[in-house]
């Protein structure tokens, strides 16, 4: 019996029972057990020791081929009415889903040691907080649940005799793909994730807990989980305006988090609190309050480097996993994008694999990855740890869009920002299975991780909105503009302008233009000074085309379809009233 709290003990017998473990494990989160489970890991090959003076605390894992990103066909809500996970979700019935799954995993532990991993959601003695605890036979799981967690006893001691919790059940099986699944039983507060070791599938408190289960948790409790960053902007006279941003994976999110303000932007700073998740409450002043419910980053490696995100690079320096990246002959790591190798020669790729680039393979998956500590990292808000979180001033939704979406505008009024999020559409990347560039809808960033009905969850956000009258700004954002081929917009740094506009918006000091889609910059509005971007790039990045927006109705009316009766009748009419926009617009 390794805690105080009865139900949790029980618990971890009955799994216990039915995987069969040879032995059990208590993960406590100290660093005298990090080092022990490490050196387990190097021993077994599950993870390969990096060069101890360049990379102190680094490790290498590789995955299995067929295991190197999240797997939506695999991944279901297990409710008991169909109705409720709704049509943007695969569904299956809680019974089959357990009865099903308990065959694969019966058995499954035998010759593994099965860790139990207690961990907390949030910053310690905070009202956001929330306790899970992970069953897993994967040591790598483990030891990124204890960088991506407060992990351990200070779980057990936050948990108590009677507390809630959350039951992840883990196994990495023998990988195979045609038996994997990861099941939610959100009115549970239960997940069930087997036969795959990848992070958005494994790290169960990662997607699966923080934002499907929280997601309904939110709902039910009057609050939002949602797949955004949380930094705060410091202007040079010390004043910090909170900002969270929603954007689908390996669009820029942890860049934007972390941003270094350029140059120019002498005495401003950017604190990142979190750069993929945030959980967001009521304060008694009225306002959005956010916490960032993890403790380290599950990052994109390929294009990170000095020049997008100086602050991720001094993030994994130390005590970092990374995931499915090239291994130098030193015992370094590398990826597409990060700098230029002097020599290929005697490099592994991913699959470990000796690498010869003149074959045309990457080095690195598409989809590697890094798991850093978030003290690491440089710019790291000294409120990161703060029980009641911060007050968020601007919401921003943004994607990838070569074409049509400009630069950045200002939602009209809350119901007009939930359309915007809930209209979301982006060009796919590597961190989910499947085809890469493909136009996908993805409302607020979250179609995959909503953890119930999607046309409920529009619903549940317009309802938040009409609890105060001190809601944030909403705001949409697109680095990623193309004309004949190259980026429009700079990016990286150069958002720092974007921003800066987004915070003097939200300050009342920024004027606008209205817009059929929203408020816009003017152009004296945003600086340009010192930027290789012309008068006509300008225009190019806030032009609206009529018809494209036209189509782009066509497009939202057919997946607003879907939800028939149940979807807001809100967003309708803001579908409506962007057409009576359009309609009265004068040509160029």
């Amino acid at each position: 019996m390794s805690a105080r709290h009865a139900g949790l003990d029980a618990w971890v017998r009955e799994c216990a029972a039915l995987t069969q473990p040879d032995r059990v494990v208590w993960c406590d989160g100290s660093d005298e057990e990090r080092n022990r489970m490490t050196k387990d890991a190097v021993r077994t090959g599950v993870l390969t020791e990096l060069n101890q003076d360049e990379l102190p605390g680094c490790h290498l894992h590789r995955s299995n081929p067929n295991d190197v990103a999240r797997v939506e066909q695999c991944t279901f809500i297990c409710t008991r009415s169909k109705d409720d996970a709704g049509p943007t979700n695969n569904w299956m019935d809680p019974k089959e889903a357990y009865a099903k799954l308990s065959d694969i995993y019966r058995g499954l532990m035998k010759g593994r040691t099965m860790y139990v991993v207690p961990y907390l959601m949030g910053p310690v003695g905070s009202p956001h907080s929330r306790v899970g605890v992970e069953l897993t036979d994967s040591v790598y799981v483990a030891l990124n649940m204890g960088i991506m967690t407060r992990m351990g006893n200070v779980a057990l001691e936050a948990l108590g005799s009677d507390g809630v919790f959350v039951k992840g059940l883990h196994s990495i099986g023998n990988l195979d793909p045609e038996k994997r699944f990861i099941c939610h039983f959100p009115e549970d507060y239960a997940i069930w994730s087997v036969n795959s070791g990848y992070g958005g599938n494994a790290l169960l408190g990662k997607k699966c807990f923080a934002l499907r289960i929280a997601s309904w948790m939110a709902r039910q409790e009057g609050w939002l989980a949602e797949h955004m960053f949380i930094s705060g902007i410091e202007s040079p006279d010390g004043e910090i305006t909170w900002v969270a941003g929603a954007l689908p994976s390996a669009c820029g999110k942890t860049n934007l988090a972390m941003l270094v303000p350029p140059e120019r932007y002498k005495g401003w700073k950017v604190h990142t609190l979190g750069d993929d998740i945030a959980w967001l409450r009521f304060g008694p002043d009225g306002r959005l309050w956010a916490v960032n419910p993890e403790a380290g980053f599950f990052g994109v490696a390929p294009g990170t480097n000095y020049q997008t995100n100086p602050n991720a690079m001094k993030s994994v320096s130390r005590n970092t996993i990374f995931t499915n990246v090239v291994m130098t002959p030193k015992r370094g790591v590398w990826w597409e994008g990060m700098d230029a190798l002097p020599s290929f020669a005697g490099c592994v790729d991913w699959t470990g694999k000796p690498w010869d680039p003149a074959g045309g393979q990457k080095g690195a998956h598409p989809n590697s990855r890094f798991t850093a500590p978030a003290k690491n990292c440089p710019s790291l808000s000294p409120k990161w740890e703060s029980p009641e979180g911060v007050p968020i001033s601007a919401i921003m939704f943004g994607a990838r869009r070569s074409t049509l979406v400009p630069l950045v505008y200002e939602a009209f009024q809350w119901n007009h920002g939930v359309y915007l999020g809930a209209t979301l559409c982006s060009e796919t990347t590597a961190a989910a299975a499947g085809a890469v560039g493909a136009l996908r809808r993805d409302p607020m960033a979250m179609l995959p991780f909503i953890g119930y009905n999607a046309a409920d969850y529009f619903r549940h956000w317009i309802e938040v909105g009409k609890k105060s009258d001190k809601m944030p700004r909403v705001f949409r954002i697109n680095w990623f503009r193309k004309e004949g081929g190259r980026f429009v917009w700079p990016g990286f740094g150069e958002n720092m302008r974007v921003l800066k506009w987004i915070v003097d918006r939200c300050h009342g000091r920024a004027g606008a233009v209205e817009s059929p889609i929203g408020y816009m910059p003017r152009p004296e509005d945003l600086d340009r000074e010192g930027l290789d971007v012309s008068d006509g790039d300008m225009k190019k990045l806030f032009e609206v085309d009529k018809e494209g927006w036209y189509g782009r109705l066509d497009d939202q009316a057919k997946f607003f379809s879907q939800f028939g009766d149940r979807l807001p009748k809100e967003l309708s009419a803001e579908a409506s009233a962007l057409k009576t926009r359009l309609d009265t617009m004068k040509r160029p």
